[in-house]
């Protein structure tokens, strides 16, 4: 408790940053979609006149305090695999094709806000089976009701969790059928800083139409407060069906993370690191990560080539039956977590991945 007593003195302390007066800028398209503010197309000078602006703000009332916006994504996919299972087992070679609707509804009534998202996949081809990120037919994907009271928000109901880089908490976009949580969240606004509290349940797809449900076993709770340049954050977890190295039993795991972004010059930096303990099945858990992306770029170069390097430790269990899980539990983190086509995931591994990018074209 003692960690999520430091978040709001460190919220507190954060300046409140002023902001210029410059031409507004339409919001950049989000996986979320629900934290994109268009209500500033209710002026007529910040429209442009392009044909999208009339469904993103769809004026109720005379007053324009009632207003809605939609929008949504049609995605087509196809992945393709040889021995699909990298030799952990016989497998077929496997070519799939997924295919995604996720239209969205965001009424706004003065304080009031309710924010609905169905979605629609379905997947074509994949063998042996399908898994619950292949396949969800028509379903509830995000519906949520929120009041706004002046710098704070409070949020009931169906939605999807984007934390920090999406390292622990983050939203599965990659596969077919993207993670929603269901629960309430509570968020403080101070200029560029932001305190988020939450505790939900994730959502289970399941094959049938409109059949998704939390989890009866699976809880997230936690504290995230985001700064200029800095994030700190606790999350607690608990998996009453919990599986390690061949022991089932009840794991609640308590993770402790820090994090600094930023730029300066032609230096680009995201390092995060993050402890965890806990218990599981009568052990007490004791796990750890590291990762960081650091790149250089060289703006007077031919090509302004961009030198990244990426670097991840990841716990793993030193020695079986010696009273201390070792492994990370990466709890909920993006799909395709160390690229599109990585078959491993977040767990006892070291990972360098260096790169360069070139600019072959100012339009490239």
């Amino acid at each position: 408790m003692r960690s999520l007593l430091l978040l709001p003195a460190l919220f507190a302390a954060a300046p409140a940053l002023a902001q210029p007066e410059e031409a507004w800028q339409p919001p950049t398209l989000t996986n979320t979609r629900y934290d994109e503010d268009w209500s500033q197309l209710a002026d007529p000078a910040n429209r442009t006149g392009r044909w999208t602006e009339d469904f993103k703000y769809v004026p109720l009332d005379a007053d324009g305090q009632v207003w809605l916006s939609t929008g949504g994504e049609l995605r087509a996919r196809v992945e393709s695999f040889r021995d699909n299972l990298w030799g952990a087992a016989p497998a077929p070679d496997d070519a799939y094709l997924w295919l995604r609707a996720t239209p969205y509804v965001d009424l706004h009534a003065g304080p009031l806000r309710a924010f609905v998202q169905p979605i629609a996949a379905y997947a074509v081809g994949v063998a042996p089976s399908l898994s619950p990120v292949d396949q969800t037919r028509t379903d509830l994907l995000q519906g949520f009701v929120e009041l706004a009271a002046g710098p704070v928000t409070l949020r009931a109901g169906r939605q999807m969790l984007s934390l920090g880089t999406e390292r622990l908490v983050g939203t599965r976009y990659g596969p077919n059928v993207p993670l929603a949580f269901d629960g309430i969240r509570a968020d403080l606004n101070r200029g560029a800083a932001k305190l988020s509290l939450f505790y939900t349940q994730p959502v289970q797809a399941r094959a049938g139409s409109f059949d998704d449900r939390a989890s009866p076993t699976k809880a997230l709770w936690g504290a995230y407060a985001a700064l200029p340049g800095f994030d700190v954050y606790y999350l607690g977890y608990r998996n009453r069906a919990a599986s390690f190295g061949g022991t089932d039993g009840r794991e609640e795991r308590h993770s402790l993370g820090l994090r600094s972004h930023g730029a300066a010059g032609d230096w680009r930096w995201n390092v995060e690191g993050v402890v965890q303990f806990g218990s599981f099945a009568g052990q007490r858990i004791r796990a750890w990560t590291l990762g960081s992306e650091v790149s250089h770029s060289f703006a007077r170069a031919p090509l302004k080539p961009r030198a990244t390097l990426r670097f991840n430790m990841i716990s793993g269990d030193k020695r079986a039956g010696n009273g201390t899980l070792g492994t990370f539990n990466a709890l909920f983190p993006k799909g395709k977590y160390f690229g599109e086509l990585s078959p491993i995931g977040p767990y006892n591994i070291v990972n360098l991945h260096p790169s360069v990018s070139l600019t072959l074209r100012p339009n490239l």
